[in-house]
């Protein structure tokens, strides 16, 4: 949920028998399958790296390594891997008539966000719990570093062309996605008129999706909603993408055979989020279903896999369990046998909202990072949820 333009690597394992990753995966009607034809389905969490340093989370309290062996320890396979759009602009920006772009070192990255003093002390923490790296190591090196040993672990990663480039050497990458969260732009009423909508969504999914797949042809394409990634009806139905409601000009429809960039077909996968205060169970599943999960059930002009990409609650005792809005989805997921990724991992950010060491009540870890901040949760909420989604993945069933 974090207000920063960002966009996401996935990194995942499977635990289907076949030799890991046993990829690329590709889309067959509403499953993710596997290069054997078994369903692949995501069971994870994201790790946000987007935030003002620009770096993977956590890193001043734990090593990558014993990160990654929490998130394993839940069987989880899949790790959204969050990272700012600012970061790719400032590495072009950085080339002129005579170099190439450069990233910036960690300790840059640090020191400008939080300060000389405050950067070099967090810096000094990163490097002891991280030995392999120094104060000169760029950013995308960590970045490397966390996809390594996700590799390491067998568990995937999933952005536009710089990074389908950059990630080309990872093992684990399986899928990345676009803009997170396209938001209205309610500051600009004109640019929310005259932009904001399915047509405009249209053609720069279709473009953003391309520059991936030039890239890195074999990763899967996620292409998130309007209104916050909220609602995909118009692709999911196949309604008109118009561009206003008064438009004389023939709207397209979503058509991945016919409109995407050759070879895309069977490599896009849609996503939502949701972060509602439901009534009822019922109430939730319909307004669900209405926002474009009724392309699992086989009713939609358009089948295609979908993932709740975004979910999250308190991470206390009880939420879980007594929150309509968690224990509905909780038995929803699986029900739907659809894939996921709770919001979110990270106990404490280096700072957040101008605070440092900044707190994540929403964490699945601890401040520090060294234990489950709700051992409830996890353990009567979260790890059933991903055995349930997992099922079908440890039985090697195959799409169908």
């Amino acid at each position: 949920m974090a207000s920063r333009p960002l966009s996401s690597l996935w990194l995942v394992s499977t635990t289907s028998g076949t030799a890991w990753p046993n990829g690329p995966f590709r889309t067959s009607g509403r499953w993710i399958i596997d290069a054997s034809g078994a369903d692949v389905t995501y069971a994870g969490v994201s790790w946000p790296a987007h935030g003002e340093t620009m770096l993977p989370e956590g890193l001043q309290y734990q090593s990558v390594a014993a990160i990654v062996a929490k998130i394993k320890s839940l069987d989880m396979n899949a790790i959204r891997l969050t990272y700012a759009i600012e970061m790719i602009d400032q590495i072009y920006a950085s080339a002129t008539d005579d170099s190439h772009p450069q990233d910036v070192s960690i300790e840059t990255a640090l020191v400008n966000a939080l300060g000389r003093e405050n950067g070099t002390a967090v810096l000094a923490s990163v490097l002891k719990n991280n030995p392999s790296f120094s104060k000169t190591t760029k950013r995308l090196q960590v970045f490397d570093a966390v996809a390594s040993e996700c590799a390491k672990q067998e568990i995937y990663t999933q952005g536009l062309e710089y990074m389908a480039q950059h990630a080309k050497a990872w093992p684990n990458l399986v899928s990345m996605s676009l803009r997170n969260e396209l938001r209205q732009p309610l500051l600009n009423l004109t640019l929310y008129s005259q932009s904001y909508n399915w047509a405009t969504w249209y053609d720069h999914m279709r473009e953003g999706a391309a520059a991936i797949h030039a890239a890195h042809p074999d990763t899967l394409v996620f292409l998130s909603g309007l209104d916050s990634d909220t609602t995909l009806d118009a692709v999911v139905q196949g309604l008109p993408l118009t561009s206003s409601a008064s438009s004389k000009t023939p709207a397209k429809v979503f058509d991945a055979a016919a409109d995407f960039a050759s070879g895309l077909a069977d490599k896009l996968v849609l996503e939502l989020h949701t972060y509602i205060n439901p009534a009822t169970c019922s109430a939730f599943e319909a307004r669900l279903a209405a926002a474009g999960f009724q392309t699992l059930n086989g009713t939609a002009k358009n089948t295609m896999p979908l993932l709740l990409t975004e979910f999250g609650y308190t991470q206390d005792a009880a939420t879980w369990r007594d929150s309509v809005y968690a224990s509905c989805l909780l038995r929803f997921l699986p029900a739907k046998k659809a894939g996921w990724m709770i919001w979110v991992l990270a106990g404490s950010y280096y700072v957040r909202e101008g605070q440092h060491d900044y707190d994540e009540g929403w964490g699945l870890l601890s401040h520090d990072w060294s234990a489950w901040r709700s051992p409830r949760h996890v353990e009567g909420g979260l790890v059933p949820l991903v055995q349930a989604t997992l099922e079908g993945v440890r039985a090697g069933k195959k799409a169908g």
